[in-house]
């Protein structure tokens, strides 16, 4: 079977989930004997390209200023040439939404929707913004829909009436265990660790408010985020209005080695969020030993199981009683973790590069 990727992500981002998730699988099935493997992108910025794991037809361009822009002419301008003469393709994965086309001729088109989040949460778009115009009409368009969840697939169907039969579920893996943890020691009071952005949707200000309002908690531990980007004014003028003191809350950025010691040392793991496609960070939490406290909605459960207290996102005092619940029971958060390693076993690069795979074998048997 000869399969294709195209340029989008790997064309935009240096780094990222989208652009890991498709490195991993591309670079599993280009070991299995029977199948080609290739990803088209005339110019890329994508470091894990660079491992030379994978076939890349395209040269690797370092990310300046202003580059993004460069690239987009230059991938769209020699994208059609690159796929259409000189590639020949049974299955072509497109790696995010476009109006452009350059699909291989006869080949057959898959892309994959990771949640409904802006179809969900329009507010969080400009009234001139075109993503969703872009994403549905590249979602109509292919033959073939994977989705990374039930709830995603759901969503997709409830939203733009996709057909059932359209569409599989491939759930993701991840990367991060306690193997890549930093030996260094943060220092300090007993730590609750949340992880990614914080605006919007992700709700950080809900666990804000709860953790403000337990006095147990303040007194206890200290909330370290990781990534995101710096505290925004409004956040910091949230954690004054809310009385809590200089240094509870922290913001840390860095490595994968630092951020799976974050996870290790962490007292508890909390994901407040209001909607996920998927939700990476909770198995990332459970592979490094993290009880894992988070939301009820969306795909979390469907993620989770019954390896995570959970909790209604919406309800800050279900927020406060959940973490409390883990944070002071020391017999409560190991039988969590326990629960984590048995969760894992259904969650990994491996599995999620195999059924992608018999996605696409069996798309080429319906032919």
């Amino acid at each position: 079977m000869r399969i294709v990727y195209n340029y989008h992500i790997f064309g935009a981002q240096k780094y990222g989930g989208i652009s890991r998730y498709f490195y991993e699988i591309a670079s599993r099935l280009s070991q299995l004997d029977g199948h080609s493997v290739k990803i088209v992108a005339p110019l890329y910025v994508n470091e894990y390209l660079r491992r030379g794991d994978i076939q890349v037809t395209g040269v690797y361009c370092p990310p300046v200023r202003r580059t993004g822009r460069m690239v987009n002419i230059i991938n769209s301008t020699f994208a059609n040439l690159l796929f259409k003469s000189i590639c020949e393709a049974d299955i072509f994965h497109e790696t995010y939404y476009s109006i452009g086309d350059s699909k291989p001729r006869n080949a057959i088109r898959v892309i994959t929707v990771y949640d409904m989040i802006y179809e969900k949460f329009r507010q969080t778009l400009s009234p001139d913004d075109s993503t969703l115009d872009v994403k549905a009409y590249s979602i109509r368009r292919a033959d073939h829909v994977v989705c990374i969840s039930e709830n995603t697939r759901k969503d997709l169907i409830d939203i733009l009436g996709v057909k059932k039969e359209r569409t599989s579920v491939v759930y993701l893996g991840y990367s991060l265990g306690v193997e890549n943890a930093s030996i260094n020691r943060l220092g300090g009071k007993p730590y609750i660790l949340y992880v990614g952005m914080r605006g919007g949707y992700k709700n950080f200000a809900t666990l804000l408010r709860a953790y403000a309002h337990s006095n147990r908690l303040k007194g206890e531990f200290d909330i370290y985020c990781f990534g995101g980007g710096k505290f925004t004014k409004p956040e910091l003028a949230l954690m004054s209005s809310l009385g809590l003191k200089e240094g509870s809350v922290v913001h840390f950025s860095g490595s994968d080695k630092l951020l799976a010691y974050m996870y290790s040392a962490a007292v508890a793991f909390v994901y407040p969020s209001l909607y996920e496609g998927f939700g990476i960070p909770p198995l990332e939490a459970m592979s490094c030993g993290c009880p894992v406290v988070c939301t009820n909605t969306s795909s979390l459960p469907e993620v989770v199981g019954d390896a995570a207290e959970m909790f209604d996102p919406t309800d800050e005092e279900a927020v406060r009683v959940a973490i409390e619940r883990v944070v002071f029971s020391d017999d409560y958060r190991q039988d969590l973790v326990r629960r984590g390693r048995t969760r894992l076993a259904f969650f990994s690069w491996d599995k999620c590069a195999q059924d992608t795979l018999d996605v696409y074998q069996k798309l080429m048997g319906n032919c």
